[in-house]
């Protein structure tokens, strides 16, 4: 006789919501290779229009890549969507229950921030979809600016009620558990803003409209600073109970999030260097970009070491993705190697080639590039082996017979 076993994602948790998240952030890495090697003369971003030319004259190579990379986009953003409204039925039904009462009452009540984290880059993931796949969209992309913008300030004001709720708890009635704040979980809030302030930032880049994009720079800077705090705040909390407490082995995923908050950042500040050279005069010059492209790729190596020492001692990946135990935490694995590869990108592009320290498609840049492609096959990998473990068809098992 047999009996069912219930799949881990039927014990609902609002961490995963980075299962939507690593999906879109796979998304994006496809549409690297198009940002950085489809010719898109005219404007900063490649669009339907540039890739239907670059498949049309190209070779066999260049076809293949576009090929694979508009597949990549499709799946991964479909992925992305449909993670992401099965969390928001899930989360709405386990928000009315006793079990949703009790988290609200202990250090994990943050892991809502997951949501708007989710949402902002779904909505970033359906902008890279429409630049993607439709035709003349920049026609109307002045249009579609404001919108962004307004939905980015909305998800934002969201994110600050779900965050408010829990400060505002455990500023006045007390109650956060330091011993137990033994991991990165806390600055999980600053990510979710980051991903706000990245997509604020795109008008600051994109748009023609200078008080459009005076906005999206004045904005985008707001969720910057505010990420930062709450990311300096919570590392110092993090760090110091880890160093009298050691880190949570279920946890330890979080220890890398730096890596993909620093991606985050990244992009968001070359928007708005962009973005000042385009409307105000200042001047953009390849060494600044790529010295600030190298500090941030330095910290994200950093933090993969560090993470990475900590979840090898541990043997994180023998219990939670090879062993009999399951963690939502462990989608917050996807985030690092998917931010590391997207920096690494614009690291050889924006940094490198740009600033003439080595030659675009040549030996070398193929030599960098290959890192970055590896990191993201990895989470590939990862993504498929995790999502099997959490949705698939739940497993059945032997009864064992009552004594």
């Amino acid at each position: 006789m047999t009996q069912s076993v219930a799949r881990p994602s039927d014990s609902y948790s609002p961490l995963y919501f980075l299962a939507s998240l690593g999906a879109g952030g796979l998304a994006v890495t496809f549409f690297m290779w198009l940002m950085h090697w489809v010719p898109h003369p005219g404007q900063p971003v490649p669009l339907f229009e540039d890739v239907a030319a670059a498949f049309t004259s190209g070779g066999l190579l260049m076809q293949g890549m576009i090929l694979l990379a508009a597949a990549g986009i499709a799946v991964f953003g479909f992925l992305n969507l449909k993670l992401l409204v099965w969390n928001l039925r899930r989360y709405s039904a386990w928000s009315k229950t006793e079990g949703f009462a009790a988290f609200s009452k202990t250090n994990a009540q943050s892991q809502v921030m997951a949501m708007p984290l989710a949402l902002a880059m779904s909505v970033n993931v359906l902008f890279v979809l429409g630049m993607v796949f439709v035709p003349g969209l920049w026609s109307v992309v002045e249009y579609l600016f404001p919108l962004a913008m307004v939905t980015f300030l909305a998800i934002g004001v969201y994110g600050f009620k779900l965050y408010a709720a829990f400060l505002g708890r455990v500023l006045t009635e007390g109650g956060f558990n330091c011993a137990a704040n033994n991991n990165f979980g806390q600055v999980l809030p600053a990510f979710a803003f980051a991903m706000v302030g990245v997509g604020l930032a795109a008008p600051a880049a994109l748009s023609t409209v200078p008080a459009l994009a005076g906005l999206g720079l004045v904005l985008s800077t707001f969720f910057l600073m505010t990420s930062g705090l709450i990311a300096v705040v919570a590392m110092v909390l993090g760090l110091r109970s880890m160093m009298e407490n050691g880190a949570n082995p279920e946890t330890a995923p979080t220890l890398s999030i730096i890596v993909p908050l620093l991606a985050v950042l990244g992009i968001l500040s070359l928007r708005q260097s962009h973005g000042l050279h385009e409307h105000f005069g200042s001047a953009e010059m390849a060494g600044e970009t790529l010295v600030t492209l190298a500090r941030f790729l330095s910290v994200q190596v950093l933090f993969l070491l560090f993470a990475g020492l900590i979840l090898i001692r541990q043997g994180y990946a023998k219990r939670f993705l090879f062993g009999r135990e399951n963690s939502p935490g462990s989608y917050a694995l996807v985030c690092p190697g998917v931010g590391f590869a997207v920096l690494l990108h614009f690291f050889v592009n924006k940094g490198l080639v740009d600033a003439g320290l080595i030659d675009k498609f040549g030996l070398v840049f193929w030599a960098l590039t290959a890192i970055a492609l590896i990191a993201q096959a990895a989470m590939i990998w990862l993504v498929w082996h995790l999502n099997r473990r959490h949705f698939g068809a739940p497993k059945t098992a032997e009864a064992v017979p009552a004594e």
